[in-house]
């Protein structure tokens, strides 16, 4: 009996030990796929250098509807205040921000002082920059403190400069001109810019981002140095800023985390053997992919005229319509197109660009998809819909040149002709070509970015470090 006390107490000692010497990192993530997928890449990246234990945290309501695959970083949640359908049961965006913001600040106090009761104290919190005011728990209870932005940098400093005052709005001129950025017309900006009054809310909660930035120890950006290179250099004059990104599984670049081939957790289950199975029988490059991620939904007349530069296109093409928006479908497509077409619910993105059938991706440009489409170096035809997407745009097309945006009409609209024009000229034309070249460079250099020693790989180490020195 006192041979198995002695053990428990050398175990427990061995795990204060350890514990002493290895950081805890607390990772909040805002509450959509598209932003628990970068913070939750970024936590395995962060616990295999080996110094840092991380745990991921989201909401009651969105991790009860996620399809969870293995993973290595553990889960704890918090609650928005609608832990039955989040968002969607909110009576407003204005009420669910304010109250994700009350009620999240109590729970995410009550998961601190829990972790520090079990043995487990938290040193450092990464939130998500939609949430600030996880920053102030952080500073009230003496922690580290990161701001994580799951926007490109330049889209950073456009709202940066609306939150300071000195991009006045509504725009004025037809060039804006802002430091660490190329000249830019009023539609290259965020839609909440230019076209002023859209979404109130969601623009007071993105401009909030920069409330509070200025107390954080670390601004960590997901992009990477070589994409952004100006506008890196201009933030990190005023704020720490480093870039960690892409925050795409480690198998499809670096492949130094072992196994690492997928995010672990989905909102939509993929119908992933239907889409490799059919990619498997078509010829490379031959394939026009197109989806527009997790939120985005088209317009019916838009849907309507996509479905048809599919058609005029002539190429074969996997599109992922949600079923929230199929019934926006022409009339029998899916059976009329099955010879040339698969439509499907969700995909499994990653293994889709990565396929050597695809040579194509017709996207919303959400920044995720993006910074995917040129880990892959698959060419785009960019149809942004609204927030940052625009300007994402605007640098596929003129400044990355790894793709075409899509013209729209005096509606907004992008016609069949325009569409299938695109589509053509990338999978067929000497454009596409001049696209497939600069896309096997980016290609490269997003390997080179996270893989050992890179710009993206050298802010994590130093990130590691000055927190674990943080700990004596």
């Amino acid at each position: 009996m006192c041979e198995i006390e002695i053990s428990k107490l050398d175990v427990s000692a061995k795990m204060e030990k350890e514990s002493a010497s290895r950081a805890h990192c607390l990772v909040l993530a805002y509450p959509a796929q598209g932003h628990i997928n970068p913070l939750l890449e970024f936590s395995k990246r962060l616990e295999h250098k080996g110094s840092v234990r991380v745990t991921l945290v989201t909401t009651l309501s969105i991790s009860k509807n996620m399809h969870k695959e293995a993973s290595p970083i553990a889960l704890e949640t918090i609650s928005d205040g609608y832990d039955e359908g989040g968002i969607a049961q909110a009576e407003n965006i204005q009420s669910y921000f304010e109250r994700f913001r009350r009620v999240g600040s109590q729970t995410l106090t009550q998961l601190l002082e829990k972790l520090s009761s079990s043995g487990c104290p938290v040193n450092c919190i990464v939130y998500d920059a939609f949430l600030p005011w996880a920053l102030d728990i952080a500073k009230t209870y003496g922690l580290f403190g990161a701001a994580f932005f799951t926007q490109a940098c330049a889209v950073d400093i456009i709202y940066h400069h609306v939150h300071k005052g000195v991009l006045k709005l509504p725009l004025s001129e037809p060039e804006v001109l802002l430091p660490g950025l190329p000249p830019l017309e009023p539609q290259d900006m965020p839609s909440f810019i230019y076209n002023l009054g859209s979404y109130p809310a969601f623009f007071d909660m993105i401009l909030e981002q920069f409330s509070n930035v200025h107390k954080a120890d670390w601004v960590l950006c997901n992009t990477f140095y070589e994409l952004e290179q100006e506008a890196v250099d201009w933030m990190s004059k005023i704020m720490p800023l480093r870039t960690v990104g892409p925050t795409i599984p480690s198998m499809f670049l670096d492949k130094r985390l072992e196994g690492d081939e997928d995010y672990g957790f989905r909102i939509f289950k993929a119908n992933t053997d239907t889409c490799l199975k059919w990619l498997n029988d078509r010829p490379k490059g031959s394939v026009v992919y197109v989806s527009f991620g997790s939120l985005a939904a088209l317009e019916a007349e838009q849907m309507q005229e996509l479905a048809w530069s599919l058609r005029m296109s002539n190429s074969y093409f996997l599109w992922v319509v949600r079923a929230s928006e199929e019934a926006k479908l022409p009339k029998n497509f899916v059976e009329e197109t099955s010879g040339k077409g698969l439509v499907v619910g969700w995909c499994p993105q990653l293994e889709v660009l990565a396929h050597e059938a695809v040579g194509c991706f017709v996207t919303h440009c959400g920044w995720n998809s993006t910074l995917e489409a040129l880990s892959f170096g698959v060419p785009m035809v960019a149809m942004p819909q609204w927030t940052d997407q625009s300007t994402n745009a605007k640098h596929i097309m003129d400044f990355w040149k790894m793709g075409l945006r899509a013209p729209v009409d005096e509606k907004g609209l992008v016609r069949r002709e325009a569409a299938a024009h695109c589509i053509r000229e990338i999978i067929e034309g000497e454009r596409g070509e001049e696209m497939k070249k600069n896309a096997f460079k980016w290609r490269k250099l997003t390997k080179e970015a996270v893989d050992k020693g890179g710009s993206s790989d050298k802010n994590m180490e130093e990130f590691v470090a000055k927190l674990v020195a943080g700990l004596s």
